[in-house]
C-alpha cells in the first residue's frame, strides 16, 4: 500500500517528462480529471502540477536530458540525496543528474539509473513532502519494475534503500514476481514490485524501467478514455485473480502506465 507518510525508500513522488507539455497535460486531464497548475504558481520553466481534488498528485515537464524519451518518473524518499546518490554509484549504479535543490526550499533530488538501466529518483524533502494523495483512484497505487535481471536488481534496491523482497510465483508457471517493501515496513506498506523481462519484449533499446500503476474506479472506461484521447493499448484490460482488472497504456507520446482497478471495487 502506497501512503504519505513517507519513510525512507518509499514512493513519494512522480513526474512524466514530455516533448508538449500542454498536450501531455490534456491528455491526463481527460482520462483522470486531473487540474493543472504552475508549480507554485509560478512560472517554472513549464513544470506543471497536477492536482486531484486539490491535492497534488503528480506532475509534468519538459524532457531536460539529451535523447531522453517520454517517460514517468519514480522518486523515492531519502533523508539524505547525497549519501542515496553515492550509495547508488557504490552499488554500480549511475548518477545522471547529481543532488540539487528545487524550488526556494522545495526539498533535493536526484536522477538516477540503475546497472541494468532503469532509471529513477529520488526526493529529500524540505518544505515540500511530496505528493499529497495515493492508493486511490486517480492516484499512484503501486510501482513496477521490468528489469532484464531480476536477482541483481533485487540486490541494488536492497543496498540503496534496504527493500525487503518476497518472490511470489506467477500463474500458470510464468515466473516469478518480487514484490518490494521498504525497510523495516509490514506487508501493509509493501508499494511495489519487479520482475524478469526479456530484452526483446522491453521496446526500443529493451532498457529496464520502471513505471507508475494508477487507481481507477472502472479499468474499462479508463481504457477508453485513454485510446479516445491519442494513447495507445498495450495489453489488457484482463482480469489477474487477487490483484484486480487491469490495462497497461501509453500516453500519445510514448509514456507508460498501467490502470488498475483493485479486485475488492470490481
Amino acid at each position: 500500500m502506497i501512503t504519505t507518510d513517507f519513510v525512507p525508500g518509499s514512493p513519494s513522488w512522480l513526474d512524466l517528462g514530455a516533448p508538449d507539455v500542454e498536450a501531455a497535460t490534456a491528455f491526463y486531464r481527460a482520462v483522470f480529471g486531473w487540474q493543472a497548475e504552475p508549480h507554485g504558481g509560478r512560472d517554472t520553466g513549464g513544470y506543471t502540477l497536477f492536482r486531484l481534488d486539490g491535492k497534488a498528485v503528480a506532475a509534468v515537464g519538459p524532457l531536460t536530458e539529451d535523447g531522453a524519451r517520454s517517460a514517468w518518473t519514480l522518486y523515492f524518499q531519502t533523508p539524505d540525496a547525497e549519501a542515496t546518490a553515492r550509495s547508488v554509484e557504490r552499488a554500480g549504479g549511475t548518477v545522471r543528474v547529481p543532488p540539487a535543490g528545487a524550488g526556494a526550499d522545495d526539498g533535493r533530488f536526484a536522477q538516477l539509473t540503475d546497472p541494468q538501466g532503469a532509471q529513477f529518483a529520488i526526493w529529500e524533502p524540505a518544505s515540500y513532502p511530496g505528493m499529497e494523495a495515493a492508493d486511490e483512484p486517480g492516484t499512484l497505487v503501486w510501482t513496477e519494475l521490468y528489469t532484464t535481471d531480476p536477482a541483481a536488481a533485487q540486490t541494488f534496491y536492497r543496498s540503496v534503500f534496504g527493500w525487503t523482497t518476497q518472490d511470489m510465483s506467477l500463474p500458470g508457471g510464468n515466473g516469478t514476481y518480487t514484490l518490494l517493501t521498504p525497510a523495516g515496513c509490514g506487508d501493509d506498506r509493501m508499494h511495489g514490485g519487479l520482475m524478469g523481462v526479456p530484452a526483446d519484449l522491453l521496446g526500443p533499446g529493451g532498457t529496464p524501467y520502471w513505471h507508475p500503476v494508477f487507481g481507477c474506479q472502472d479499468c474499462d472506461a479508463t481504457v477508453g478514455l485513454a485510446t479516445g484521447n491519442g494513447g495507445t493499448l498495450s495489453m489488457g484490460p484482463e482480469t489477474a485473480k487477487g490483484v484486480g482488472r487491469l490495462a497497461v497504456c501509453n500516453d500519445p507520446a510514448g509514456a507508460e502506465f498501467v490502470v488498475l482497478t483493485p479486485e475488492g471495487e470490481l
